[in-house]
């Protein structure tokens, strides 16, 4: 049986876990990792690119990045998080906002002297990406529209860091680019509709705050619909293998969505809206191999060799 030391221990550990989104920054680093074997180096052999250690130390000062990110804007989130995620709030507060800002800062280092082992340029592209990450929790993200399309831009911004170093310009790249961008501003902008109490308790001018939630849902809606045009290239124009399985997939879930965000009136209704455009972001992730499933099977051809 665990000691009260111990409990008190692991219970920091879970807390901390909850303040840098674990479970995102993983999602973000495998997308990474998959991103480089089927999209941006489809060139390359699947041992080769995950055995690159300058691809593993991007991810790594990536993920750092990240983490520190999620820090900070939990950091000047507290005020409203304590009405949107008030059981979220109370468990990211079992770690003092001073450890909080310790690591943070460390994070931030750490993540700039990795890129700086590549080479200069990658340690400015983190430097600014670290930046920007903080100008949007201290100023941006109060703003509407502004604040939406930074959002998404920092989650989309990682994989170009990726895609510099393999320097490939694949037109499908920037197709599938365009669709990640689109569906996670929808998702930013379902966010303002769920956390509209504590936004506007604490000066948050969002879109849902100043328009409205009918204004909010339109936006949504003609977003959704501009997904078309990069599902049609990737689709009809490009070759992704199996994976067009997905969009048309995707494409079922997200009218089903829209759907549903009409008859949306509470927080609750939109929780389940942001938790299925989750299961899309995270199927989208998972399902990049369906882009060349061969590799699979020869990567496990390649491990059954003695």
């Amino acid at each position: 049986m665990l000691s009260r030391n111990s409990k008190l221990l692991l219970t920091k550990i879970f807390s901390f876990f909850s303040v840098v989104r674990g479970y995102n920054v993983f999602v973000i680093a495998l997308a990474q990792y998959l991103s480089a074997i089927y999209i941006l180096a489809p060139e390359r052999r699947a041992l080769d690119v995950i055995l690159d250690w300058r691809l593993f130390i991007l991810v790594i000062a990536s993920t750092f990045a990240i983490a520190s990110g999620y820090i900070i804007n939990n950091f000047y989130d507290a005020k409203k998080d304590i009405i949107n995620r008030p059981k979220k709030s109370y468990l990211d507060r079992l770690v003092s906002q001073k450890t909080q800002l310790q690591v943070y800062f460390t994070l931030n280092f750490f993540s700039a002297l990795l890129g700086f082992i590549i080479s200069w340029r990658a340690a400015l592209f983190y430097s600014v990406y670290i930046f920007i990450i903080w100008f949007y929790s201290h100023k941006l993200k109060k703003y509407p529209i502004i604040g939406n399309l930074t959002a998404s831009f920092l989650a989309v911004l990682p994989f170009f860091g990726i895609l510099m170093y393999f320097k490939n310009f694949y037109h499908v790249i920037f197709a599938h680019a365009i669709f990640l961008f689109l569906i996670i501003l929808i998702r930013e902008m379902v966010k303002d509709l769920e956390n509209i109490e504590g936004d506007l308790s604490n000066n948050y001018q969002t879109i849902p705050v100043n328009y409205g939630e009918n204004f909010s849902k339109k936006i949504i809606s003609l977003l959704l619909l501009s997904t078309l045009l990069p599902v049609y290239f990737l689709i009809n124009v490009y070759d992704v293998g199996y994976m067009d399985v997905y969009f048309y997939a995707s494409y079922i879930l997200l009218i089903i969505f829209v759907l549903k965000l009409w008859k949306s009136e509470g927080k609750v209704d939109y929780i389940k809206l942001h938790f299925l455009l989750k299961i899309i972001l995270l199927a989208g992730v998972i399902c990049i191999v369906l882009i060349k499933p061969t590799v699979i099977e020869n990567g496990q051809k390649l491990l059954l060799i003695r």
